[in-house]
């Protein structure tokens, strides 16, 4: 973002040269995600916390396992970590899901065991 002489914040880059509905689009669609991102986070951050608990890993360990099962499964981040989550309410995990949480955290285990 820039300032422009009138001291308003103006967009820095490609987007100021499209026209204004266009830039008034853009900005709505960035808008939503960040929303989005915004109502997601604390269910992500407790999924977090639920690994670091129970595997004995890094905040960032777990995010890297959360962010694995999701990309391997094919599955939101969000919806992975809501269903982390809910086994701590005695709701089963999909087998599919498990699967992959299994195999993430093999992963990881197996690059802490050549770092040590």
């Amino acid at each position: 973002m820039t300032r422009a002489a009138s001291g308003a914040t103006r967009r820095a880059g490609p987007e100021r040269d499209l026209p204004i509905a266009e830039q008034a689009e853009a900005l709505r669609e960035e808008t939503e995600q960040l929303k989005r991102a915004m109502e997601t986070r604390p269910v992500i951050d407790l999924a977090r916390g639920v690994l670091m608990t129970v595997w004995s890993c890094t905040p960032d360990d777990a995010w890297d396992i959360l962010v694995r099962v999701s990309q391997n499964s094919n599955t939101k981040l969000h919806d992975v970590a809501e269903a982390v989550v809910a086994t701590t309410q005695q709701k089963p995990m999909p087998a599919r899901l498990q699967d992959h949480l299994s195999a993430a955290v093999a992963e990881w285990r197996a690059r802490e065991a050549g770092q040590g």
